[in-house]
């Protein structure tokens, strides 16, 4: 069976992932709105996600058997009834935990558009100066806990920057050896379509790329990786001003169709986009969630821990009806000390609530510059690895942090 996510109108960005879990598993569903966003995703590029607030994305992942995910975008969800007695908080604990290990998504913007060659594989053998995205990760798991990577990447980068091309062999190799370095540590592995379901300005299946050209793409990649349970398809990061929601969900529901084919056993997040079955059992919501003033993950202060505003309703929303979220971009300056009190009663408020919050993946390691406002690189020297103070005292897992209070 599948999991998917939604988002409640409390949160401001969020993705949708499907994931595919044993049939004995409790379901989920949400939905939600969005701000702007602002983040520079390389020492040259800056990208503005202007994030409407009939946002939503979907993924699939896969636990002990294969995985998909899509994207979709919604009006927000009804918060719908609680009955007086609300299931209790979770455990404590968290199920995934991670960090996005950016690099491959480096060039492009909000409006779908990219900049061919503005991709930074971070990976030593293909960009000799940039960052090792291998040793990364497995710092991350060995030193720090963690067991999942977003691996952000551009679909112009997947078909060398030709619309309705196949996927680029030489291309596809790269890219490859970032999901091998990450499967190699054991982690869950996201692969995350960074395009805000746009082509070069186009909206997908509404004047801009066709359905078809969309789901070949995801057929080819859903082909590569559909035995390994590991792999989670993040199929679109971040739709937003989607003029129709219900084309959306056509272009949607055709990445899921042809991955199905492929092999894949799919669920979907849009209400209009339901399992096999027609039951919406196991689909979940995927949050981002800053906690600068702005929502933008571009200040290195932090003013929230988002607790009041919009996880504590969102929890709410969620055990009222059934469902799951997963938090997989969140971030704050890395060596502010608001951010380090706000992040950690952050997670510790998701890991005492973990019966609906699947986990968080914070944004960003990889190829960025150590000065990035939002950096969790850590520092290498020689065969040691030195995290940031927000990364050591907060969101890795070994820190403690899920177990702390939240402070409110």
């Amino acid at each position: 069976m599948l999991k998917a996510l939604f988002g409640l109108n409390v949160v401001d960005s969020l993705a949708v992932y499907s994931q595919c879990i044993p049939s004995t598993a409790a379901s989920t569903t949400v939905a939600s709105t969005t701000t702007t966003t602002v983040r520079s995703t390389s020492t040259t590029t800056t990208t503005v996600r202007s994030i409407s607030s009939t946002t939503i994305s979907t993924i699939s992942t896969s636990i002990g058997a294969t995985t998909t995910v899509a994207s979709t975008s919604t009006a927000a969800g009804s918060t719908g009834t609680c009955a007086p007695n609300s299931p209790a908080p979770g455990s404590g604990t968290l199920k995934f935990t991670g960090v996005n290990i950016a690099g491959f998504d480096f060039g492009c913007n909000s409006d779908g558009s990219c900049t061919p060659g503005a991709a930074f594989p971070p990976l030593t053998q293909y960009f000799a100066l940039g960052a090792d995205g291998a040793g990364q990760m497995m710092h991350f798991v060995n030193d720090d806990g963690y067991n999942t990577f977003r691996l952000p990447v551009a679909w112009q980068f997947f078909t060398n920057y030709v619309l309705g091309a196949p996927i680029d062999a030489d291309n596809m190799v790269k890219y490859d050896a970032l999901v091998q370095a990450c499967l190699a540590t054991g982690a869950f592995c996201i692969i995350d379509m960074h395009n805000y379901a746009r082509w070069e300005t186009g909206i997908i299946g509404q004047g801009g790329p066709t359905n078809d050209q969309f789901a070949a793409t995801w057929g080819e990649i859903a082909a590569m990786y559909k035995d390994n349970p590991k792999i989670i398809f993040g199929i679109m990061n971040e739709p937003h001003d989607v003029p129709d929601i219900n084309l959306w969900a056509a272009s949607v529901q055709a990445a899921v169709t042809a991955i199905r084919k492929a092999g894949q056993v799919l669920g979907n997040a849009l209400k209009k986009v339901v399992n096999l079955d027609g039951s919406t059992t196991n689909l979940i919501f995927d949050v981002h969630k800053y906690l600068d003033f702005d929502n933008s993950g571009t200040n290195p202060e932090c003013t929230t821990n988002n607790i009041n505003e919009a996880w504590a309703p969102l929890a709410q929303w969620l055990r009222c009806n059934g469902r799951q979220a997963f938090n997989t971009e969140t971030g704050g300056g890395y060596q502010t000390a608001s951010c380090m009190t706000f992040m950690c009663q952050q997670i510790a408020f998701q890991a005492q609530n973990s019966d609906v919050f699947l986990g968080y993946v914070g944004w960003a390691a990889g190829n960025f510059f150590t000065g990035y406002v939002l950096s969790e690189l850590p520092a290498e020297n020689g065969t040691t690895w030195t995290d940031t103070p927000l990364v050591a005292k907060c969101m890795a897992p070994k820190a403690g942090a899920q177990k702390g209070s939240t402070g409110q």
